[in-house]
């Protein structure tokens, strides 16, 4: 990221009845959808933008803001207003978040922020398709791409197929599944759409009430025994998923 703000040209016509924050707005927005400003690029703050162009301050903010309700900016305290990273479009397939976000070219970590095993309580087993009191495992992760927060991923995985932390942290649980000779078949998976609790927001570095996807997942081996049941979310605005739908 430069350490001088980028400083896009703008012209803006006071005469006209279009507001001014969307004057501003819109060519930053044709900058970054263009590529001209890449993801990760930091702007100037609203008051530099308020002295360079003689506006209000409030007017700045309403420009800038309007860009990260699109998805195009997103604000980190300490860092300012940078360029978001590119939308990830998910293809509805039966594989991991972190194998479809590499072969997309993002660098990709993983926070690890609970891994707990212990006897299935009613709830997980039902979920797991087991007898209450089954040995598993129930692990919470954070996933980042490009260094952004994107989801927040909660699964239960039966103890005896369960990958270690460490192996999570590195790597996609549907790979590392595969590598214990765990071969995911099919799923049953439920999309929706709600708000960030403040908690999530927090942790998704996002303001409260934000719109996030929700995906439950149940998946199955070629036996038809549940391997897997996940519970994510998704910042809408930074992900998609993608279907093919066929005539019949």
């Amino acid at each position: 990221m430069s350490e001088t703000p980028a400083v896009i040209d703008i012209d803006l016509d006071r005469s006209s009845p279009v507001p001014l924050y969307f004057q501003i707005s819109e060519p930053i927005a044709r900058a970054i959808t263009s590529g001209t400003l890449a993801p990760g690029t930091r702007l100037e703050d609203e008051l530099s933008m308020s002295r360079r162009l003689n506006i209000s301050r409030p007017t700045a903010r309403q420009a800038l803001q309007r860009l990260v309700d699109r998805g195009l900016l997103t604000r980190r305290r300490g860092v300012g207003t940078i360029v978001a990273p590119a939308h990830v479009h998910r293809p509805m397939e039966l594989t991991s978040l972190h194998s479809d976000l590499v072969k997309a070219g993002h660098s990709v970590t993983t926070v690890v922020i609970n891994y707990s095993e212990h006897p299935a309580s009613e709830e997980e087993a039902e979920h797991l398709e087991v007898a209450t009191d089954t040995p598993i495992v129930s692990i919470t992760r954070l996933r980042l791409t490009d260094d952004e927060p994107i989801a927040l991923m909660h699964n239960l995985i039966p103890a005896d197929i369960a990958p270690s932390r460490e192996e999570l942290e590195s790597k996609g649980l549907y790979d590392l599944l595969r590598e214990h000779h765990v071969s995911p078949n099919n799923a049953r998976q439920t999309i929706s759409a709600r708000n960030a609790t403040a908690k999530e927001a927090e942790i998704l570095d996002d303001k409260r009430g934000v719109a996030l996807l929700s995906a439950q997942r149940t998946s199955y081996d070629n036996t038809g025994r549940v391997i897997e049941y996940g519970d994510h979310i998704y910042r809408a605005s930074r992900y998609t998923f993608e279907t093919m739908l066929f005539s019949q």
